[in-house]
């Protein structure tokens, strides 16, 4: 990778994510540490942690070596979830912290994701190009002596943090399949297993790089084969399903059915509202009516944010946000730090469902009615500018209410409304279309908007 043109061409619109060695390599690692430490000049050390994948281990001292050459201190996190170094960087007297992860994409990528001091999160829009030009075009720092790493174990702080968000006293002895997807879930679902009356039913449990059931990404049908059918043989009320990284988690009802994201958004918005009328929550454009409903009905304030992880984390500090949710099942809590976790929603719902005595079907089977959607919906587009121009030139004469929030929505009153986007981590183009009780008009609509992408 010597092309000074194509070297960062994995640095994407809030974090890093490229093929492993042709796109990220340890050369690479050694100098984003050296540019990282150079922009953020932390004062206290960064905590660097990495997910299970083969090239994790070797990308992460390489990306410490590179701090320490500009006298930045690291703490050695180890295999962990994302979430955990947020947590870690939010600590007082840590100066930022590094996850390695590529999360759900292909088994030969890795990735980064960066934090400040606080866990404030570095996006495009908030020092990841300025890292990428130190990258670029050098004038790294020096320090005055070299850092020095040591290991640190935040396990057993981070998980009285999560469970500090949930009523434990109100979980029933629950039948819960949670799919690991062999990534970092499983350590910690062990300890939880223990502090929890839950029963947990564990599959593809162990951290293995090798996948040996396909990359987690839940997302895909084809990876929620083993949840349900796990479901299916133990008779289980509620499944949960993880990517490789745990910033995500996945559900499925008591049928073994996969839940729409969009749909726990509104639920774990009202009862995070529980108590705290007046709150703001976060929410993505892709679809909206339902949780704008639910948030309203609950007494908050709905706030839209460009989607992505960065994007949404800076919007709730700058919020004061109680709560921010993405249908991608990405989900924020102001008491964590503005920051998303994979945990703590799934213990939140499991809470839902004892408290209520409703199975998470019956919870938001109604809400899916009155708000049908497609669902997201990914299209190789060689082009994807003009395929989102010709959208909006068909519809233009129509007269919709268009938002550029991000990508392009068109509202066309109570009708419908749909979401077009380019993805910012895959080279695609996601839909997203939504009706009010109409599920055939969300079925129309969405072939009718294919055909003009295509």
């Amino acid at each position: 990778m010597t092309d000074p043109a194509t070297r960062t061409r994995c640095f994407k619109a809030y974090d890093i994510r490229g093929r492993v060695p042709d796109e990220l390599d340890e050369d690479l690692a050694y100098d984003i540490g050296r540019a990282y430490g150079t922009f953020v000049r932390p004062e206290g050390p960064v905590a660097v942690g990495y997910d299970v994948r083969l090239s994790s281990p070797a990308l992460a001292d390489a990306l410490k070596r590179g701090l320490h050459t500009v006298g930045a201190n690291t703490l050695d996190i180890g295999l962990c979830g994302t979430e955990v170094v947020y947590f870690a960087a939010a600590q007082s007297g840590i100066g930022g912290g590094i996850m390695i992860t590529a999360s759900h994409n292909p088994m030969d990528h890795n990735g980064m994701k960066f934090v400040r001091e606080n866990a404030i999160p570095i996006s495009g829009d908030s020092g990841l190009r300025e890292i990428q030009a130190i990258v670029e075009q050098g004038g790294f720092a020096t320090g005055a002596t070299d850092g020095s790493d040591r290991p640190q174990d935040f396990t057993e702080a981070y998980l009285q943090q999560v469970l500090s968000l949930v009523d434990i006293s109100s979980l029933d002895a629950l039948k819960i399949v949670t799919n690991a997807g062999n990534g970092c879930a499983g350590p910690y679902l062990d300890l939880l297993a223990q502090m929890l009356p839950l029963e947990l039913i564990f599959v593809d449990h162990e951290p293995d790089g090798h996948f040996p059931h396909g990359v987690p990404n839940p997302l895909l049908p084809e990876r929620r084969v083993r949840t349900i059918e796990a479901m299916q043989e133990h008779q289980a009320t509620l499944g949960v399903a993880w990517d490789g990284d745990f910033d995500r988690c996945f559900f499925f009802d008591e049928h073994a059915a996969f839940v729409e994201g969009y749909y726990l958004v509104g639920l774990l918005a009202r009862r995070m509202l529980e108590g705290h009328p007046g709150e703001r929550i976060i929410h993505d454009p892709r679809v909206v009516w339902n949780t704008i409903e639910m948030v309203e009905a609950a007494g908050g304030i709905p706030v839209q944010s460009k989607t992505g992880h960065a994007f949404i984390k800076e919007r709730m500090r700058a919020e004061n946000a109680l709560y921010g949710g993405e249908m991608s099942a990405h989900h924020y809590f102001r008491d964590f730090y503005y920051c998303d976790s994979g945990m703590i929603p799934w213990l939140l719902v499991a809470e839902i469902i004892s408290r209520t005595g409703k199975p998470l079907g019956e919870l938001v089977a109604e809400r899916a009615a009155l708000h049908p959607c497609s669902g997201e919906i990914n299209r190789q587009v060689q082009d994807q500018q003009a395929a989102i121009s010709r959208v909006r030139a068909h519809y233009e004469p129509q007269e919709p209410d268009i938002d550029e929030t991000d990508g392009l929505s068109m509202t066309f009153g109570d009708s419908w409304r749909f979401n077009l986007r380019t993805s910012n981590t895959e080279p695609v183009i996601r839909l997203n279309v939504e009706a009010r009780g109409d599920a055939e008009l969300v079925r129309e609509k969405t072939e009718e908007v294919l055909q003009l992408i295509s």
